[in-house]
C-alpha cells in the first residue's frame, strides 16, 4: 500500500543547566506585542505530540493494500481533523528605552492575540521583559508560564498590561544573554517531549555598559565582553535544550548580523526539513510591522500556513481564503477598538453566527467584544470567508486587520505499474496528492513546497530510491496535477515481496496513515492479467452511477477468483460493483462494472463540482493477493441539473409548439376578419313605397363592423350616413351576405335584392357585395364555426 509521511525533524531534550545567574523583575512592552501575534498565528487544534516525535509533523497518506483484505477496506478516513502538538514558548521582549510610546500598546494586542488565537489548551506561553540590571534587575517576568486554557488566555491579556519601558533609573539598555537564560531556565523545566520556541523582540542591540549585573567594578567595553561571553554560554544552552530562537528586529537600530548569529546558535531542527523551518531572524522598520512579522515567523517555526492580513477601517468587507486542504482554522480579527463589530460570512454567503456545529463544521468564538477576536473552525467550509467590520461613527479611525492560519491533511495514492513487474523490468510510481476526504487538488496555491520522493524496497536488492517530479515531463502525464510520477528499475535480484513507498515533506500539512504499496515480483509469465479501462470521461451525479470494464485472461489450468475494489477513496464516496468475479481455466472476457458515487451528504458540492481520486485495484486471491489491476480513477461528481437544466429541451420544444399554434391561431382569425370586413357591401335605403332614397358603399369600418345611422327618418330626404357609434352596424356574413346589427345587438341576415325593414316604413337593401382581394394563409374552412360569434335570424322587434 502507498506510504506518504512527513518526516519527523522537531524532536526535543531535556534542557542543558545554565550558568547564568537569572535576574528579578523587569519586562518590556515590545515582548507583549510578540506574544500576541505568535499566538495568533497558532490558532489551530492541537494534539500531544509523542515523546519519541515531539514535532507537530505527521505521516501522510499513500495508496492501497495489495491484500484482498485491504482492497475491500483501502478508503482513507476523510472525518479526523489535522492534529497539532501543544507548543511551549516565550516571548522575550526588549524593554529598552527607546522604544515608543506607542508600541506599548501594540504588544499589549498582540498579548491580546496570543490569549485569543490559540488553539489548544496544553500549549504554554512565557512573556517578559528585558533591559538592562540597573534599578531593577535585566529580566522582568510578567507573564509566568501559562497553560493557554480558556482561563489562561485571560490570564495573558492581564498580565500583559503590565509592561512598561524602563527609565534610566531602572535600567534601559539591552541584555540579550539574560534574555535568553530566562527562556532556557522555563522552557528547559517544561515538557521535553514538547517542542520548545523562543522569540525575541528587540528595536536594539547589545547594550550592557552601564549594567553593574556584569561587574560592578568593570569598565563598559570588560562589561561588554563578559557579556558577549555570557551571551555565547546561553545560546549553547538553548541549543542543548533543544530550543529554537526566533529574534524579529524592527526599528532603525537593531543589528542584524546579532540577531543572525543567534538564531543560527539555537536548536536549528524544525518542523519539518524545509528552509522556511530553519530559525532564521526577521528586521522590519517599525514595530507597526511587529504584528505580521511576528506571525509569518510563529507558522514557519510550527508549521503552520497562513492566508496572509488584510487590512482596512470599518465599515469593511475583508477576505480570506481557507484552503480546500486545511482541516482547522483560526481566522483572528485585531479590531483596535472593543466596539468595532465582526460579522462572519463562509464561501457560500452563509453567516456563521454562534459557537457549535453546523453543516459539518465546529465553530468556536473567543474575544467578542473586546478589541481582538476569533473564529475558530474545525473542518471549514474550503474558499474564500468575509468579515464584516462595523463601528459606530466616532470609533472608525483604527486601522483593523483579519488573518487566517491552519493545519491541513493530505491524502495520498500510490500506484505502481505494472503493479506486479517481474526482476529487471522497468516499473512507473505514481503518487497522486489528494485532499483528507479523498478529492483531487486543483489549486495550485494549494501545491506549492511540496516535495514527494518514493523508495523502492524489497526481497533480495537494497532500497532503490525514485526521483518523483510533477513538471509535465515523462513519465509525468500533466505538470501542477498534484501527481508525482518516475521510473524505476526492479533489480535482477528480487526475489519476491516489493514495495513501494512515498515521503511527502510539507510544511502546514500532515496526513492520516502510512500505509505503502506491497506487491510481488510476477513470474516470467503471468498467468492471470486483467486491464481496467473506461469509455471516457467518468462523471456522475450524487447517487447516479457511471460504467467502465475490466478485460480478463487466465491462462492457468486451475480457476482464479478475482476481487475488484475502489481503494485510497473516503467512505461512502465511490464503490465498484460486481466486486468478484471467477474465471475458469483458460478463460478470457470482459466484464462491465459499475462506478456508484456517494449520495450527496457525503460530499460538499461546489456549483462546478469536485473530482473523486482513487484507484480501481483488482487482486487474485487465489495467488497469495496478488495485485493484477491497480489503475488511477477520477469521477467527476458535479451537483444534479435543476429542474430547467434538465428539461430545457422539452421546455424549448413546448414553447415552440405553443408559438405555432398562436401563430397558426393568429393567422386564422385574420382570415376569419378578413372574411368578414364589411368593406365593399353597397347599401340602399328604400322609402315606403320602394324607392331608393340613398344609397352607401361601407368601407373596413372598425372593429370588423361598419356602424352608419339613418337620418331624415319621417322627412321626404332620407338618407344613409356614416357614423361611428350609430345605431346600425354591418358586417359580411358566412353565407355570402351580410349581418345587420342594432344597438340593441338585435341581429338579421342581408342577402342581395331582400329588403329588411328599418323604422319609420323605410328598408334597407344589400344592392352588391364586393369582397376585397382574398388573402387566405389558411383554409378558412379549418377555422371551426365555433370559434366565430353568434349569429341570428331572429325577426326584429
Amino acid at each position: 500500500m502507498p506510504h506518504l509521511s512527513f518526516v519527523p525533524t522537531c524532536r526535543r531534550a531535556a534542557p542543558a543547566p545554565s550558568r547564568l545567574r537569572y535576574p528579578r523583575r523587569g519586562l518590556g512592552r515590545t515582548a507583549a506585542g510578540v506574544a500576541a501575534a505568535l499566538l495568533a498565528v497558532t490558532g489551530l487544534p492541537a494534539a500531544p505530540a509523542s515523546a519519541a516525535d515531539p514535532s507537530p509533523s505527521a505521516s501522510a497518506t499513500a495508496s492501497a493494500s495489495a491484500t484482498a483484505s485491504a482492497a475491500g477496506s483501502g478508503s482513507v478516513p476523510s472525518a479526523a481533523a489535522a492534529a497539532i502538538g501543544p507548543v511551549n514558548y516565550a516571548v522575550a521582549v526588549d524593554e529598552s528605552g527607546s522604544l515608543d510610546p506607542a508600541d506599548l500598546e501594540r504588544e499589549r494586542t498582540a498579548a491580546l492575540r496570543i490569549a485569543l488565537g490559540e488553539v489548544s489548551h496544553a500549549s504554554t506561553v512565557g512573556i517578559f521583559g528585558f533591559a538592562s540590571g540597573k534599578g531593577l534587575g535585566p529580566v522582568d517576568e510578567v507573564c509566568p508560564p501559562t497553560a493557554l486554557d480558556a482561563v489562561g488566555r485571560d490570564r495573558i491579556g492581564g498580565c500583559a498590561a503590565g509592561l512598561h519601558r524602563r527609565t534610566p533609573e531602572e535600567g534601559d539598555d539591552t541584555d540579550f544573554p539574560h534574555a535568553v537564560a530566562q527562556a532556557v531556565t522555563r522552557l528547559g523545566a517544561a515538557d521535553p517531549s514538547v517542542p520548545r520556541v523562543l522569540f525575541l523582540l528587540t528595536d536594539g542591540k547589545l547594550d550592557v555598559r552601564n549594567s553593574e549585573s556584569y561587574g560592578k567594578d568593570l569598565t563598559p567595553d570588560a562589561r561588554m565582553a563578559v557579556a558577549e561571553a555570557d551571551l555565547a554560554t546561553a545560546l549553547a544552552a538553548a541549543k542543548a535544550a533543544k530550543i529554537q530562537i526566533w529574534p524579529l528586529g524592527f526599528g532603525s537600530q537593531p543589528d542584524r548580523a546579532a540577531l543572525d548569529r543567534m538564531a543560527a546558535a539555537g536548536y536549528q531542527e524544525g518542523c519539518v526539513s524545509l528552509p522556511d523551518a530553519t530559525p532564521r531572524a526577521t528586521v522590519v522598520q517599525d514595530s507597526g510591522e511587529v504584528g505580521a512579522a511576528l506571525e509569518t515567523a510563529f507558522a514557519a517555526a510550527h508549521c503552520l500556513r497562513t492566508g496572509g492580513v488584510q487590512t482596512g477601517r470599518p465599515p469593511a468587507d475583508l477576505q480570506v481564503r481557507i484552503s480546500p486542504l486545511a482541516a482547522v482554522g483560526s481566522i483572528v480579527v485585531d479590531k483596535g477598538d472593543p466596539l468595532v463589530t465582526a460579522t462572519y460570512y463562509d464561501p457560500s454567503g452563509r453567516r456563521v453566527g454562534a459557537s457549535g456545529s453546523d453543516q459539518g463544521s465546529t465553530y468556536e468564538f473567543s474575544g467578542q467584544g473586546q478589541s481582538v477576536e476569533s473564529l475558530r473552525i474545525t473542518d471549514p467550509v474550503p474558499g474564500q470567508w468575509r468579515v464584516h467590520l462595523d463601528a459606530p461613527e466616532d470609533h472608525r479611525s483604527q486601522l483593523a486587520s483579519v488573518s487566517v492560519l491552519w493545519r491541513g491533511a493530505l491524502n495520498s495514492s500510490i500506484t505502481l505499474s505494472p503493479p506486479s513487474p517481474r526482476a529487471g523490468e522497468r516499473a512507473t510510481v505514481t503518487v497522486r496528492l489528494q485532499t483528507r476526504k479523498g478529492l483531487e487538488i486543483t489549486d495550485q496555491q494549494d501545491l506549492k513546497q511540496l516535495s514527494v520522493a518514493s523508495l523502492l524496497t524489497g526481497d533480495g536488492f537494497s532500497p532503490v530510491p525514485v526521483a518523483l517530479s510533477d513538471d509535465g515531463a515523462a513519465p509525468d502525464a500533466r505538470a501542477g496535477d498534484a501527481t508525482f510520477t518516475g521510473t524505476v528499475t526492479v533489480p535482477a535480484s528480487a526475489t519476491g515481496a516489493i514495495t513501494a513507498s512515498s515521503t511527502l515533506t510539507a510544511a502546514g500539512l500532515t496526513a492520516d496513515e502510512n500505509r505503502p504499496f506491497r506487491s510481488a515480483v510476477s513470474p516470467a509469465v503471468p498467468l492471470v492479467t486483467a486491464a481496467f479501462s473506461a469509455a471516457g470521461p467518468l462523471e456522475a451525479h450524487p447517487g447516479g452511477s457511471v460504467e467502465a470494464r475490466l478485460t480478463l485472461r487466465n491462462d492457468d489450468a486451475v480457476p482464479h477468483t478475482l476481487h475488484a475494489s475502489v481503494t485510497d477513496v473516503a467512505p461512502g464516496l465511490l464503490t465498484l460493483s460486481p466486486d468478484t468475479v471467477t474465471l475458469a481455466p483458460k478463460e478470457s472476457r470482459t466484464v462491465d462494472v459499475t462506478l456508484t458515487a456517494g449520495d450527496a451528504a457525503a460530499f460538499r458540492l461546489p456549483d462546478d463540482g469536485v473530482t473523486v481520486g482513487g484507484k480501481a485495484t483488482v487482486v487474485d486471491t487465489s495467488d497469495h493477493d496478488r495485485v493484477v489491476v491497480d489503475a488511477p480513477l477520477s469521477v467527476r461528481v458535479t451537483p444534479p441539473p435543476s429542474f430547467l437544466e434538465q428539461w430545457w429541451w422539452a421546455l424549448l420544444a413546448a414553447g415552440l409548439l405553443a408559438a405555432a399554434a398562436a401563430l397558426v391561431l393568429l393567422a386564422r382569425l385574420a382570415v376569419r376578419r378578413r372574411r368578414r370586413s364589411p368593406e365593399g357591401l353597397e347599401l340602399a335605403l328604400l322609402d315606403e313605397r320602394g324607392a331608393e332614397a340613398s344609397t352607401l358603399t361601407t368601407t373596413a369600418g372598425s372593429g370588423g363592423w361598419y356602424e352608419f345611422e339613418v337620418k331624415g327618418v319621417g322627412s321626404p330626404y332620407p338618407r344613409l350616413v356614416h357614423h361611428s357609434g350609430g345605431t346600425y352596424r354591418v358586417q359580411r356574413g358566412q353565407d355570402g351576405g351580410a349581418v345587420l346589427e342594432t344597438r340593441r345587438r338585435d341581429r338579421v341576415r342581408l342577402t342581395e335584392g331582400a329588403p329588411v325593414p328599418l323604422t319609420g316604413g323605410l328598408s334597407l337593401l344589400l344592392t352588391a357585395n364586393h369582397r376585397p382581394a382574398p388573402v387566405t394563409p389558411v383554409p378558412y374552412d379549418s377555422v371551426p364555426s365555433s370559434a366565430l360569434p353568434p349569429e341570428s335570424t331572429d325577426a326584429w322587434l
